[in-house]
């Protein structure tokens, strides 16, 4: 007669208890010897990495909040350079438009000054034209009155010899 067990899941037999816990046994020593410590360093290595990651991006954080206050710095450095260049430009600018202003008012005095010169020069010429016109003119007059005055009298005559005989003398 052959010996047919009763095979149920939920109520094992002892000799298949054994066997599976002896299996289990021997399968957990080996995965725990081949398997679980390059596990447990795979981990521990990943840990590492993520580790030395987030203190790179720690760093760089900072790294970058230096660059960043260090920017601000350069652009106000940057700013106050731009106002004073703006400043002395303002400055310079004011400083040749006096002096352009006070050049074109020495010049308009210098020209002014020249045109009154010369305006008075011109007025004296004038003067001195219109005094030698005038001169000119009386003796002209003079000259035909007394050559109608001595052309009758020889008494003028005489007298215009002897004044002719004086300016000879001197």
């Amino acid at each position: 007669m052959i010996y047919l067990a009763k095979f149920t899941p939920i109520l094992p037999d002892f000799g298949l208890l054994f066997w599976t816990v002896i299996f289990f046994g021997l399968f957990w020593f080996l995965i725990g010897k081949f398997a679980f410590g390059p596990i447990r360093d795979a981990l521990k290595k990943r840990e590492g990495d993520i580790q030395d990651a987030l203190d790179e991006a720690k760093k760089a954080r900072e790294e970058m909040a230096n660059l960043k206050a260090e920017n601000e710095k350069i652009l106000m450095e940057a700013r106050e350079e731009r106002t004073k260049i703006l400043r002395e430009a303002k400055e310079a600018k004011e400083t040749i438009v006096n002096e352009a202003k006070t050049k074109a008012k020495e010049e308009a005095q210098r020209i002014v000054t020249n045109a009154k010169n010369e305006i008075e020069n011109q007025k004296t010429a004038a003067l001195i034209d219109v005094k030698n016109q005038a001169g000119m003119m009386a003796l002209s007059i003079a000259e035909k009155i007394i050559k109608k005055q001595l052309a009758g009298d020889s008494e003028q005559e005489k007298y215009a010899n002897s004044l002719i005989d004086e300016i000879k003398l001197n």
